[in-house]
């Protein structure tokens, strides 16, 4: 498969009162056409500064972010983003929140309403096309935004931590409803979590993150099969790679504590 992301030589230094602070360290790597990738680290290793870079939201210090072979310098339709917090407009209608981006793209009330209540069939949620954001639970407004980003129909998925804030059940719910939208688009998607378990879940690829300055420290493939289920959960395999993955990050994340 051909890469759709690259991401060469990355680095982010901010500056700071006494000493700048370096959140990203030439970090590299790649997501091919349709893959699933998962970036998981310690708190504070970079991750959403890298995704933010991805998305055109920051400016790296150093190195270059493509989308095929397009350079990103600025936000663009190509990326979709789903962050952690609601993002939702407040005083639109979920119909109105997903069509947004259609909407500034100058697609018709008609098409941008067909699209919208498209994925709202798709997310389970077509009877709230008229609701507002204040008339939802916060999975229900997660489910939103990932429908909107998913109409504006991008190359690449950003998701930074968007099951973060739910509880557990809710959380396992959103994963297989996300991979089963997934599983019909095949968007190449690049998801940041500190959950390992959701990390193997989700990905075909799981890249783990060193503690600040964020580099990449392992590049771990995860051979179970698609369409996943949470009884792999209880399979060896998956008991394996999460003691690997728990071990890397054990050890970076000691290893930001006896830095501090």
């Amino acid at each position: 498969m051909s890469a759709k992301l690259r991401v060469e030589g990355v680095s982010k230094v901010f500056a700071a009162k006494r000493q700048p602070v370096t959140a990203l360290e030439d970090t590299s790597f790649s997501a091919a056409e349709g893959e699933f990738v998962t970036i998981l680290g310690p708190s504070g290793c970079g991750k959403s500064t890298l995704l933010r870079i991805i998305a055109g939201l920051e400016e790296p210090s150093s190195g270059s972010i493509w989308i095929g072979d397009r350079p990103v310098n600025e936000p663009g339709a190509d990326r979709g983003m789903v962050f952690q917090s609601y993002t939702l407009f407040p005083w639109l209608s979920v119909l109105d929140n997903i069509g947004f981006g259609l909407r500034l793209k100058g697609s018709s009330r008609p098409e941008r309403d067909r699209i919208a209540r498209h994925y709202l069939e798709k997310i389970g949620l077509a009877e709230f096309a008229r609701a507002y954001p204040s008339e939802l639970s916060g999975g229900m407004k997660q489910r939103v935004a990932i429908a909107r980003a998913l109409a504006n129909d991008p190359e690449v998925l950003l998701m930074d931590e968007p099951f973060g804030a739910l509880d557990a059940q809710t959380r396992m719910l959103m994963q297989e409803l996300l991979l089963q939208v997934w599983e019909e688009s095949h968007k190449t998607v690049l998801f940041v979590t500190h959950d390992v378990e959701e990390a193997i879940f989700m990905a075909d690829r799981v890249y783990v993150m060193t503690a600040r300055p964020g580099r990449l420290k392992a590049e771990i493939n995860v051979p179970l099969p698609r369409p996943r289920t949470y009884e792999m959960k209880s399979e060896p395999v998956f008991a394996q790679l999460k003691k690997t993955l728990m071990d890397l990050i054990r050890q970076e994340s000691w290893r930001a504590l006896n830095a501090i």
